[in-house]
């Protein structure tokens, strides 16, 4: 039952919808144009770079402070299973981010919730992850593309750095940890079946950080 707990404070924390909130101060429902996702992408497409960067932060942070409530309030408690309590955190704020309750469940894709949880869960993530999405979209200007390969990157290195021993757990608890960031790799992967196709057919739109991105 106590992996419960962070989940729900993941699922609390992540359902605070930056671009819905960002949106609505500058008088639009942010899901009511361009794609009509509720992420950092959209926004930066229909209000621009600042409003695309605010939003950013703003689902970053979500994630890192449920990680980090966790990590601090309730894994000390349980240091058996610690760094797996401090993933369900992460999870739990990428669902909430996607599914939030007061929105009818249409949020995000939760990859600026996802790049929290791999800041705030160890240090190791960050230079690979920083690379991999910035040097894949500055190269492509393609942010879908950026996206699923951190989700290529994120359970290859949670895998290599758990069987080196770095979370100091049981392998019983280092396999459910693989198996929960595999399930999230799976979701981010259905919420962007859509960019794959048009990847796949060479018609995903690209992003830029200038005006070219205004869309109604």
């Amino acid at each position: 039952m106590i992996r419960l707990l962070p989940i729900v404070i993941g699922y609390l924390l992540g359902s605070f919808q930056t671009a819905y909130f960002y949106g609505k101060i500058k008088g639009i429902d942010i899901r009511e144009h361009g794609s009509g996702n509720a992420g950092t992408t959209n926004t930066l497409r229909v209000l621009g770079p600042k409003a695309g960067l605010v939003v950013f932060v703003g689902d970053l942070i979500k994630c890192i402070i449920a990680v980090t409530l966790t990590r601090f309030l309730i894994s000390p408690n349980y240091p058996e299973i610690g760094p797996l309590l401090m993933i369900y955190a992460g999870a739990g704020a990428i669902i909430g981010h996607n599914y939030p309750f007061y929105l009818k469940f249409k949020g995000g894709k939760g990859i600026a919730c996802t790049g929290g949880l791999m800041l705030s869960f160890h240090w190791i993530f960050i230079p690979v992850g920083l690379i991999t999405f910035f040097g894949t979209f500055f190269i492509t200007h393609y942010v879908s593309l950026g996206s699923l390969l951190l989700y290529v990157v994120f359970p290859v290195e949670l895998i290599i750095s758990g069987q080196l021993g770095l979370y100091h757990v049981s392998q019983a608890v280092l396999n459910e940890m693989y198996i929960v960031v595999f399930l999230l790799t799976i979701l981010a992967y259905v919420k962007h079946a859509g960019n794959i196709k048009r990847l796949l057919t060479h018609t995903e739109r690209k992003t830029y950080l200038t005006k070219k991105n205004k869309v109604d």
